[in-house]
């Protein structure tokens, strides 16, 4: 169970996205997994290497030395988080964007694999180079945290906590409608000031002049 300073950093991280414009809750889960996901990519490349050289045995690291990623080739070494997490906020979204998402997408070179028709899909959503630095820091904060818990399964936990903000979110009506169904939607029903709209998926009855299609065109 995730309680006390740690719930507060993902209670933090969840603010940060929805401050900076990603406010569906799918959305906001999927993108910290694909973090998390490249965090760890890190952090695993690294444990391996320190075992090879305690063992001496040659290991060679997915970042090893140049990489291509379409008809780029790059230094290997800046698609670790380890060391993206320190650039200035603009080029680190470069370099999330440009580099590492097509990166992890192409890292199973297999492509009918689980892992290939997974990540097949994987798009970078977030929106300004202020919002991903904003969510790297924070999440490097909930990973120290994360390391001073003696716990058997806290990356279990922590997954487990953010899926129980989608019936939160549920009930809070955070499932927002994109705007450009919005904007179908006025323009299909062209409602009136003193009309009243019944919403079918909740059974909430909407007045127009509260409701968000008012003023949408």
């Amino acid at each position: 169970m995730v309680t006390g300073e740690l719930k507060n950093k993902i209670d933090g991280l969840w603010d940060i996205f929805a401050a900076g414009g990603l406010v569906n809750p799918l959305d906001v889960i999927e993108q910290m997994t694909y973090l998390m996901f490249i965090h760890d990519l890190d952090d695993s490349d690294n444990l391996h290497a320190k075992e090879a050289a305690m063992l001496g045995l040659t290991y060679k690291s997915i970042f090893f030395e140049e990489v291509q990623i379409g008809d780029r080739t790059i230094d290997g070494s800046q698609l670790k988080w380890s060391v993206f997490h320190d650039f200035p906020a603009a080029k680190m979204y470069s370099t999330v964007q440009e580099w590492v998402f097509p990166f992890i997408k192409n890292l199973h070179g297999d492509k009918d694999s689980a892992y290939s028709k997974y990540m097949d899909d994987a798009i970078f959503k977030l929106p300004t180079p202020l919002l991903l630095d904003k969510v790297v820091t924070a999440m490097d904060g909930i990973y120290e945290q994360m390391a001073q818990i003696k716990s058997a399964d806290t990356r279990g936990d922590v997954y487990e906590y953010m899926l129980s903000k989608l019936s939160t979110a549920g009930l809070n009506g955070q499932f927002r409608t994109p705007r450009h169904i919005i904007r179908m939607m006025v323009d299909l029903m062209q409602p009136k000031p003193d009309e009243v709209i019944c919403e079918s998926k909740t059974q909430n009855l909407i007045q127009i002049n509260d409701c968000p299609l008012r003023g949408v065109a």
